[in-house]
């Protein structure tokens, strides 16, 4: 099995460990996040959302594992933009998955503190924990609009370089549009995060990524482009 080979199986398996795990961290989180009773939820399932915060990480390092692989193949299209994809993916959206578990925990002693103080300061913990919520949503506002620019340097670069089938790339662009539409949206209180269009509207970007990963995984890169690649690089 030749590098570039291996390279696409790893990024596939990269993006389903990621999806996977941003799942089940919604799946877990959710039901205690949700509701006015969520700080005695937090601390009464504290397992649970330590769980929630760990898959946030797991999904946080796939994901940012991705770029870093795909870099010694997307920079023979174009360099600057490759390290772009890097710098949004790779970095920055990885400090922002720290600082949303960070904030997190940080939520969980709250809650403790809350459960301990009892019913006479329970108002004083309720306004910081509804603070703590807000700061999550706004954390994951902007997590979704990294995620959105350095896809779309992703899906640029794929769609130029022919690495994988050009629907697959132009289905990314236009999926990840709408999500960044949803992100601004969010922004100005147009849409509620866990809304039923967001989910819909949101839905395409998730389906992209899992056909492009088992395509990876099944397919590779395409090897003409591979070489036309290589080749461009040593004309340069």
């Amino acid at each position: 099995m030749n590098t570039n080979r291996r390279t696409a199986i790893i990024v596939g398996v990269l993006y389903i460990i990621g999806t996977v795990a941003g799942i089940l961290s919604v799946v877990f989180s959710t039901p205690i996040l949700n509701g006015p009773d969520f700080l005695s939820k937090v601390s009464g399932n504290e397992n649970q959302f330590i769980i929630a915060a760990l898959f946030v990480l797991l999904m946080g390092l796939a994901l940012a594992l991705v770029p870093v692989m795909l870099f010694p193949i997307l920079k023979k299209q174009n360099e600057a933009l490759a390290l772009g994809y890097v710098v949004f993916r790779g970095a920055l959206e990885t400090v922002t998955y720290i600082a949303l578990v960070i904030s997190w925990f940080l939520l969980l002693i709250l809650s403790r503190e809350y459960v301990a103080a009892g019913a006479p300061d329970t108002s004083y913990f309720q306004t910081l924990g509804a603070l703590f919520l807000k700061g999550n949503d706004s954390i994951s506002t902007i997590l979704a609009i990294v995620f959105c620019l350095g896809a779309l340097m992703l899906y640029y670069l794929l769609y130029r370089s022919k690495l994988i089938p050009r629907w697959i790339s132009v289905w990314g662009f236009i999926a990840i549009t709408l999500h960044l539409a949803t992100g601004f949206l969010i922004i100005f209180q147009l849409m509620s995060p866990f809304s039923t269009i967001n989910m819909v509207v949101n839905f395409p970007i998730f389906l992209q990524e899992m056909v492009m990963a088992v395509w990876l995984i099944v397919k590779g890169f395409n090897p003409s482009a591979i070489a036309a690649l290589s080749a461009k690089v040593d004309m340069d």
